[in-house]
């Protein structure tokens, strides 16, 4: 699977603090080889759009969409708890 990112995943990237976008970038290396690796979490966020949800921590979470052999980031965003 490849690893892409929307715009706006982008930008958000772009605003993190360096220990989530470290702890992000390891969280998907292990994606990208095995989505049901237990680190994760992940899971179907939203059935009907084929939205997933990971974490990256106990705090932060990222949403994707799965496409043919594609990962595409949509958003990332703290985990409201």
């Amino acid at each position: 699977m490849k690893i892409d990112l929307t715009v706006k995943a982008s930008k958000i990237y772009k605003k993190l603090p360096v220990d989530i976008k470290k702890s992000l970038k390891k969280q998907i290396l292990i994606l990208e080889k095995n989505i049901r690796h237990p680190s994760l979490h992940a899971k179907k966020y939203n059935e009907a759009e084929d939205l997933w949800q990971a974490r990256i921590n106990n705090d932060w979470r990222f949403y994707f969409v799965i496409r043919k052999d594609t990962i595409i980031l949509l958003y990332i965003k703290k985990h409201p708890k």
